[in-house]
């Protein structure tokens, strides 16, 4: 396959391009300058919301369609024309969930409808999670005040609560949605409506682009970059990746403090 040819590089964001400092590393910025200038395209897909992730579409200066919440939305933000996918998942379903969750310990239950943040519970730490982007938030009982279908539910409790919970959620609800894990130091399960990932969102970026899936270039780090890299012609799992990501992953490239996307990137394409 021809390095001259047209290529997408996708993008994680948290333990992925950005450092520990939630920066882009100057030399990992250079790179995707250079990638860009020879032709390739670069995107962002992430767990994010759009509102936490537009900073960095705007610091790289992207011209790409971007995957947001784990593909549950997907939109061109310089190209309205292009199309907006956003497959919230039943709040009927997200109310079984939580009137379930009532049947284990947890610490709080989040749910997003796109820009607006509800919160079962008032909690500082969490709320400083989502701030970014200045979204309303609404604090109370989530049964009561979520009355939309929402993009994204989180579930938070103890660590020894985490398996406990996600096992219920594969028992009764596995054909209506899917649960991620977030990384430590958080013990948060994040649910979407089932058949979602960035895989999914990933593949109609690059269709929209005629870039065929042997040249898709795509590096993650965590539980919810799993499909993404199964699916890239090139999946890198970053030297700071779990476990099961780097297994299935083709290359294993440096951490996100040690300029991995950069150095991997550098050396494929001879820059």
């Amino acid at each position: 396959m021809s390095l001259d040819e047209k290529h997408l590089i996708v993008l994680d964001l948290d333990g992925t391009l950005l450092t520990d400092e939630k920066k882009i590393s100057s030399k990992t910025f250079d790179i995707l300058s250079k990638i860009r200038q020879q032709g390739h395209e670069v995107m962002i897909a992430t767990g994010r919301p759009y509102r936490a992730s537009e900073i960095y579409y705007q610091e790289l200066k992207l011209t790409t369609p971007i995957v947001n919440f784990n593909g549950a939305f997907v939109h061109h933000p310089t190209d309205d024309s292009w199309g907006t996918f956003h497959e919230p998942m039943d709040l009927e379903v997200a109310k079984q969930i939580i009137d379930a969750c009532y049947d284990f310990k947890f610490r709080n239950i989040v749910a997003e409808v796109m820009d607006d943040v509800y919160l079962h519970y008032h909690d500082e730490r969490i709320i400083d999670v989502f701030m970014m982007g200045d979204p309303s938030i609404t604090t109370g009982d989530i049964r009561n005040v979520l009355t939309d279908h929402p993009t994204s539910m989180l579930i938070h409790a103890e660590e020894s609560d985490v398996k406990e919970i996600r096992a219920h959620l594969d028992d009764v609800h596995a054909e209506l949605i899917d649960h991620r894990r977030w990384a430590a130091p958080w013990h948060i399960i994040e649910i979407v409506k089932t058949g979602l990932n960035k895989a999914v969102g990933i593949e109609r970026v690059a269709s929209s682009l005629n870039i065929p899936q042997e040249r898709i270039i795509a590096f993650g780090d965590e539980d919810n970059d799993l499909e993404m890299l199964e699916y890239a012609g090139t999946g890198v799992a970053m030297g700071n990746a779990i476990g099961p990501l780097k297994d299935i992953a083709n290359e294993v490239t440096l951490s996100n403090e040690e300029d991995g996307i950069g150095h991997f990137l550098q050396k494929r394409f001879n820059l």
